[in-house]
């Protein structure tokens, strides 16, 4: 964490993300940390490790403390400024709930900030923003409004991503991908065990011009550097050790979760029945 070589040290000091900071003098309430425009902050005595030496680089998240005063931590939180996560609620005030996000002091989300009550040891789906009012980091249920105004960028079919799963709905899934926009797994495509709060890896199906995300947890064939029949047999391996496809099949759907045409399909699945490791079913292909 302190290895200098290939750190760049903050310019100015950043309130809910890390910041990368030079260790300037020693006191006794810790250490006095320096951005390049000089200016402060404490690390409190408690993060201090024997490599913290005077003229080092660390890096740091930046939060309030009690008294609002900008602090410093080598500890991450659950999510950080701009971030989304699920969050623990630990405690309720008139004013609000706070939330455990990994950190010393609870996360505050104000009662205008909160869908329904919050209730103590239940989790709830927050963002984390900066509250203009009391120049403090707080977490929001209304997020909504935040993923209409975030466009994906940089997002392509076949990409993998880190979703989050956030909801169930008549269509599928509501997830969280890459922990900036919201996406939607449909439940025809669904062939194992979702719940909220779940994070797993998955795939970019399609980027609509509307800006929504359709994700897809199985790899398509056509992302696979593989026989088509490699192709077909990891994918039920992936599911579980069956999908609910067979010789019958929609040509289109076929296509869309294997990524192979029809004729493909059904020579794979002559290849792997031959080979005994499959075995083809009216209700689907299971593994053998």
């Amino acid at each position: 964490m302190q290895n200098n070589e290939h750190k760049k040290q903050s310019e100015h000091l950043e309130l809910g993300i890390i910041n990368t900071l030079r260790v300037d003098r020693y006191s006794p309430h810790g250490l006095h940390l320096h951005a390049l425009d000089e200016k402060d902050v404490l690390l409190p005595k408690a993060y201090e490790t024997k490599d913290m030496t005077v003229d080092s680089l660390i890096d740091v998240f930046l939060y309030t403390d009690s008294e609002d005063r900008l602090i410093a931590t080598t500890l991450k939180p659950v999510a950080m400024l701009n971030e989304f996560a699920f969050f623990e609620v630990v405690d309720v005030a008139k004013f609000g709930a706070f939330v455990d996000w990994g950190l010393l002091k609870d996360l505050l989300v104000p009662n205008m900030f909160q869908r329904t009550p919050f209730k103590v040891g239940e989790k709830r789906f927050l963002k984390v923003v900066y509250d203009e009012q009391t120049h403090r980091l707080v977490g929001t249920e209304k997020t909504q409004s935040f993923f209409n105004d975030a466009k994906p960028k940089g997002l392509k079919p076949h990409q993998e991503v880190k979703i989050t799963i956030i909801a169930k709905t008549p269509l599928g899934f509501k997830c969280i991908v890459e922990n900036k926009y919201e996406g939607l797994i449909y439940k025809n495509e669904v062939f194992q065990e979702l719940s909220i709060a779940q994070t797993l890896q998955a795939y970019i199906k399609n980027v609509r011009k509307d800006g929504g995300i359709d994700i897809k947890l199985q790899k398509s064939g056509a992302a696979k550097k593989s026989s088509d029949a490699d192709t077909v047999l990891e994918l039920i391996k992936q599911n579980g050790g069956s999908m609910p496809y067979n010789y019958k099949s929609d040509a289109d759907l076929l296509k869309d979760v294997f990524g192979l045409s029809k004729k493909a399909f059904k020579k794979s699945l002559t290849t792997l029945n031959d080979a005994k490791k499959i075995e083809i079913k009216d209700t689907g292909i299971y593994l053998k």
